[in-house]
């Protein structure tokens, strides 16, 4: 039998008989104090967990308690830390999966119905919610240089900028991603890996995780990175409609084209801008544009882009000669890659090539997710890099962090391996309307507000695909003043960039506070 010995830990019933041999006898405790401890994994208080038994199979309700403290801003942050498990509930109330959480409370707090209370997933799909949690918004980030790259030993440290203060914060991580899974083979997959399935269950488990932890009146805040952008967005319609659950604010860092159509003219243009950032980034552009600052260079791509670029693909092939060798001209002087390649694609440069050919005749390739990483390939010739420079240096850094976190300073023991990516295929990607999701819940919603994270070197969500979210989010203009864009000097997760970590997490700050509405003042236009 797997024995729970803690001071603070609460089972709160294992509901299908498939674990009964592994539930918890109530009343065992057992107090354990941290003799010494490294400041970034103090716990005044810390509950200890006793795995005697080895087992890969999930535990969909339990939970761990601890207790810490963090300097932000100056100033110490009590707070209480619980990492468990909650259920995934069929039609009939039977369990079929547990999704692991992490959720972080300020204990000198006294009125909770007034604390914000921040909703965190990453993406993928397939993604764990790790990456925000050690190294963005949470209480503690990676021990990594100052730009995001791995350095040993590896590890974490107290987060300073952590957005702790000012909300609290649960991190969860999604079916088959993290320590989350369903509780059987049997389980159809459809329940989980889909647009809109993945909506409904999660909405349905924020209902539950609200109601369990007494947050209905809280003001309540989602955020989302890459795919988590798609997942946030259709929450916030989703829980508004289905479960009467107002939000305050929506945060999309590095968002998707969130179901939003392009077409074929629009995905080719609209990378140029993301082209000419990183091409600033290795120095590749013309001394005109190099010398100036990132921020003061960019405002003339986009006008190009939009002006010139935009209508001249279009035409297609009926464009004359004399004007496609202009725009290519243009191009490359401002993407940094050669009019002959440009030309000999038809003005439409995929993002794979310009990763393989921006510093090919340097030997290098860049990152996708973040261009400023540099690749070397097997050969110099292709279309396309070898690997993603960017995501192995991550994976470098975080993996051995969040188990070393969850194990040594959060105290939850399991012998699941914890997905950093898991098996989420295939993903139905029907039904996405998650943009004109999030618009419709700011139309019903006086109250919510959202707010765009991008970063310039991000190549997979572009931040001038993020702009144009924005645009055809709202074609009345009516919105606006409820939406706003923030741009950063780093990649698709900007926050690794130790600047850009200060920065962002000021900015989700002064947007939380901006967001909350004075005490009395109605929700109506």
């Amino acid at each position: 039998m797997k024995k729970i010995f803690t001071s603070t830990l609460i089972i709160l019933g294992l509901i299908n008989i498939t674990f009964a041999q592994q539930r918890s006898q109530s009343g065992q405790s057992q107090n354990n104090q941290r003799t010494a401890a490294a400041p970034a994994t103090a716990a005044k208080e810390e509950t200890k967990i006793n795995t005697n038994i080895a087992s890969r199979t999930i535990v969909p309700e339990s939970s761990v308690i601890t207790n810490h403290s963090v300097n932000i801003n100056g100033k110490a942050v009590p707070y209480k830390a619980t990492t468990g498990t909650l259920p995934v509930w069929d039609e009939d109330g039977k369990p079929i999966a547990g999704l692991f959480y992490s959720y972080y409370e300020r204990t000198d707090i006294s009125n909770k119905e007034s604390r914000p209370l921040v909703i965190s997933f990453n993406g993928g799909p397939g993604s764990a919610s790790v990456w925000m949690h050690i190294a963005y918004t949470g209480p503690v980030v990676l021990n990594i240089d100052d730009e995001g790259y791995p350095i040993q030993p590896y590890g974490y440290k107290d987060n300073t900028t952590s957005i702790l203060d000012v909300a609290d914060i649960v991190y969860i991580d999604p079916v088959n991603t993290g320590y989350s899974r369903a509780t059987s083979k049997d389980v159809p997959t459809s329940k989980f890996f889909g647009v809109r399935a993945d909506i409904k269950y999660l909405a349905e488990w924020i209902n539950t995780f609200v109601t369990r932890n007494n947050r209905w009146a809280s003001p309540k805040y989602l955020i989302g990175e890459s795919y988590g952008t798609t997942r946030v967005s259709g929450l916030a319609l989703e829980l508004q409609s289905n479960h009467w659950m107002y939000l305050n604010g929506v945060v999309l860092v590095s968002p998707t084209e969130l179901g939003i159509e392009r077409g074929t003219v629009m995905d080719a243009a609209l990378r140029l801008p993301y082209f000419a950032a990183t091409a600033w980034y290795h120095k590749m552009l013309p001394s005109d544009l190099q010398s100036k600052k990132l921020t003061d260079m960019l405002p003339e791509v986009e006008k190009f882009t939009v002006d010139e670029l935009i209508p001249a693909i279009a035409k297609g092939g009926f464009l004359p000669m004399a004007e496609k060798q202009k725009i290519a001209a243009k191009m490359a002087k401002y993407s940094g890659i050669s009019e002959k390649v440009i030309l000999q694609n038809n003005l439409d440069v995929s993002t794979n090539l310009f990763w393989k050919e921006l510093l090919r005749d340097k030997g290098f390739t860049v990152g996708r997710l973040d261009s400023r990483y540099k690749g070397i390939d097997k050969s110099a010739s292709g279309s396309s890099p070898d690997y993603n420079a960017e995501l192995t240096s991550w994976l470098h850094s975080f993996t051995p962090a969040i188990n070393m976190y969850l194990r040594n300073a959060l105290n939850y023991k399991t012998d699941l391996k914890y997905n950093m990516f898991g098996p989420v295929n295939p993903w139905d990607r029907t039904g996405d309307n998650s943009g004109e999701n999030l618009r419709a819940a700011m139309a019903q919603n006086p109250y919510l507000h959202v707010l765009v994270q991008s970063g310039y070197y991000d190549g997979a969500c572009d931040y001038f695909n993020a702009k144009y979210n924005m645009w055809q989010m709202d074609p009345s203009g009516k919105l606006q003043d409820r939406m706003s864009w923030e741009g950063y000097e780093s990649g698709h997760m900007m926050y690794l960039r130790k600047p850009d970590l200060k920065l962002g997490n000021d900015h989700i700050r002064a947007f939380i506070e901006k967001s909350l509405p004075k005490a009395g003042v109605p929700a109506k236009f």
